[in-house]
């Protein structure tokens, strides 16, 4: 019973628990108060205070400006500010899609849908993630052109990338747009490093069609439906097609 809650999108497992305990769910009418009692919410009518749970669950993304220093766990063993702090407010049952390291700074998708996660993570759909990456040094032509052609990393060669030359980046820096289509661990610094040009600042600016634009570092906002729509088509999850909505609303990170 508390997964069904929490997969519908009414409270986190504890928070689902606690409702269920307390006697405010309802199956057909009837008071459950055992978190683990099995339903069928394709079959059964489940109702929170009164209200139905809609099933299946709604599909919810959410888009996060991660700071720097924050990682993106629920719980750190050292004690260091999580993604989750951040997320005052927004829709619970949200798990990251894919990472970013606790060094990096930037765009971070939310959703509470693991078809979603999937079809966005996985390699074969090659859905593209970039980057603006500031690196000491200047790079060569012919290490430009080896990181778009691939790197030979301990995990295998990377896939080809797209990097570009923003400019200057300023101490002798150079500031790099770098484009993935997969997702391994600390890719472009490990990258980078191999090439002899270690990464000073790392910001994720875009997954497939959704963009970071102004989104205040520490803030969230939820993806409108027309976005979701386009994210879906990206992972190969809906038919392709035009679909233009205004951008969600934006909630607070506290």
């Amino acid at each position: 019973m508390a997964r069904v809650l929490a997969a519908a999108g009414f409270a986190s497992r504890r928070g689902a628990e606690a409702l269920i305990r307390s006697g405010r769910v309802r199956v057909d009418g009837v008071v459950v108060g055992d978190p683990a009692a099995r339903c069928d919410p394709n079959r059964q009518r489940v109702e929170v205070d009164g209200r139905p749970v809609t099933w299946p669950p709604r599909r919810v993304v959410v888009a996060l400006h991660k700071p720097r220093g924050c990682v993106t766990t629920r719980r750190d063993p050292h004690a260091r500010r999580t993604i989750y702090q951040l997320l005052q407010g927004a829709p619970p049952g949200l798990h990251p899609v894919g990472r970013l390291d606790a060094d990096s700074r930037g765009l971070l998708l939310l959703t509470n849908d693991g078809t979603l996660t999937r079809a966005l993570t996985r390699p074969e759909h090659g859905v593209p993630r970039v980057y603006r990456v500031r690196v000491r040094g200047t790079p060569a032509p012919a290490v430009l052109e080896a990181l778009r052609q691939g790197i030979p990393l301990a995990d295998g060669v990377t896939r080809p990338a797209g990097v570009r030359v923003v400019g200057p980046g300023g101490g002798g820096t150079t500031e790099l747009e770098i484009t993935l289509h997969e997702g391994r661990n600390r890719q472009i610094r490990r990258m980078m490093a191999t090439v002899g040009h270690p990464v000073v600042d790392l910001l994720r600016v875009r997954i497939g069609p959704v963009e970071l634009g102004d989104l205040p570092e520490g803030r969230w906002r939820r993806l409108s439906p027309g976005e979701v729509r386009r994210l879906e088509r990206a992972a190969g999850l809906a038919p392709p097609g035009e679909d233009r909505a205004p951008a969600g609303r934006r909630g607070r990170g506290r």
